[in-house]
């Protein structure tokens, strides 16, 4: 199977995004600043930016950033709009972690949301939406300090969310909302010193949590909470199936999401690697090739990385349910040429590929395909990693044929040089 996704990449202290409005478009009179006390819990303006959040997550970011800057046409002094601007940045990431393109603009609107929230939140501590975008806004970016294994910024960045989080918990009208925090801190704070014991010392800076205490919490976001409840099904749906192990759980979770938003590439890749786990075929078959096909039109967000998911999933479905070899050597072939494009030499869809289409080459009699694939292995797979054992065993006991093999496929590189140096020799 697959190698396990670096988790902790993907939860760190806090989710962060914890912007979510759903309710019908409607023209409304937006309320001054100094004719309310609080921004978020007003109704106009959840009504307004609905349409906006929804494009968001429906990854129509050019219609949704617009819908972000008429917000802050109307509020320029206020933090929601630019925190808006980053939390689009990050959904522009979350198809491929990798790419790191929208890191700084992510950065640059979030600084600016913490800048207005602190001039908020000095003018009064008692200001507490104030206090919940500081805690927002420093949990987006200890989540990105994270993905990009940057430990120092990711626990300075954690450490005020907390900080800020606790100077929130009077606005009532915000408690759901809290919720969603709370969840992620307390199951990933107990999870996260487990999976990676070198990160332990840095988790002695935090409070100890309690991973059911914060299933529970995350649950109850995910129903009641207003501004963050995708947020805490995006979570729920990943915990379920990696850590929890409740696919079924998972399932529900994906498949409304992929539901409520169909052109989110994240959500239709999760969707799809929740069916492959329940072993659903024919669904599995569907949403597969409708990637393949949204990465051949190039629909927003559908790149490679989501193609050699979808290709690797195809494959061990041709292969094993439907013993349909040709078409089985063609999804794998598939992923391994998108991994190979990403540079992601590690990933389990890369070598369990090459690993599978090296046992094909072998029933078939292609030995030279065969030592290929294998060969591959060896040049990128860790020593204790499976793939690369079989692969070691195999050149083993196939010493000699390997090596002429080797030596035959390395013949035309070798005159490719000759060749190269005799017209370069004509300049000199």
């Amino acid at each position: 199977m697959p190698k396990k996704v670096n988790l902790f990449h993907q939860y760190t202290f806090w989710g962060a995004c914890w912007i979510v409005l759903y309710n019908s478009l409607q023209a409304q009179q937006m309320p001054k600043l100094d004719s309310i006390k609080y921004l978020l819990p007003d109704m106009t303006i959840q009504i307004e930016i609905t349409e906006g959040i929804n494009d968001m997550y429906n990854f129509k970011f050019e219609r949704a950033e617009s819908q972000f800057r008429w917000l802050l046409k109307h509020y320029p002094q206020h933090p929601l709009p630019y925190f808006l601007f980053g939390l689009s940045q990050w959904w522009k990431i979350m198809p491929n972690f990798d790419n790191t393109q929208y890191d700084e603009p992510l950065l640059k609107f979030i600084d600016k949301a913490i800048e207005l929230a602190e001039k908020m939140f000095d003018k009064d501590k008692k200001n507490f939406e104030a206090s919940f975008f500081l805690a927002i806004s420093y949990g987006l970016k200890g989540q990105l300090y994270a993905y990009r294994e940057q430990w120092t910024k990711a626990t300075l960045a954690g450490k005020n969310a907390i900080k800020y989080m606790q100077y929130a918990r009077p606005m009532t009208d915000l408690s759901p909302e809290l919720l969603f925090g709370d969840g992620i801190y307390n199951y990933y704070s107990v999870w996260i010193p487990k999976e990676y014991p070198f990160l332990k010392p840095v988790m002695l800076f935090f409070e100890k949590g309690d991973k059911h205490l914060g299933l529970q919490q995350l649950e109850k976001a995910s129903r009641e909470a207003f501004y963050s409840r995708i947020e805490a099904q995006t979570n729920l749906m990943r915990i379920y199936l990696t850590e929890e192990n409740q696919p079924q759980k998972a399932l529900l979770i994906a498949e409304n999401l992929h539901r409520e938003f169909p052109n989110n590439p994240f959500f239709h890749r999760y969707y799809a690697r929740v069916l492959y786990t329940l072993g659903i075929a024919d669904l599995l078959e569907i949403e597969c090739k409708e990637i393949l096909a949204a990465i051949d039109s190039s629909k927003t967000g559908y790149e490679a990385n989501s193609g050699r998911y979808a290709s690797f999933f195809l494959a061990e479905l041709y292969k094993n349910k439907y013993l349909d070899i040709p078409k089985a050597k063609f999804y794998y072939t598939k992923s391994v040429q998108f991994a190979e494009q990403l540079k992601n030499f590690k990933s389990g869809y890369y070598l369990y590929s090459l690993q599978a289409l090296a046992k094909i080459a072998i029933q078939e009699n292609q030995n030279e395909e065969a030592v290929f694939y294998f060969n591959k292995i060896l040049e990128h797979a860790d020593k204790d990693h499976a793939t690369y054992q079989e692969a070691k065993k195999y050149k083993a006991q196939n010493k000699k044929e390997w090596k002429e093999i080797v030596k035959k496929s390395k013949e035309p590189e070798k005159q490719n040089e000759t060749k190269q140096k005799k017209f370069w020799g004509l300049f000199e």
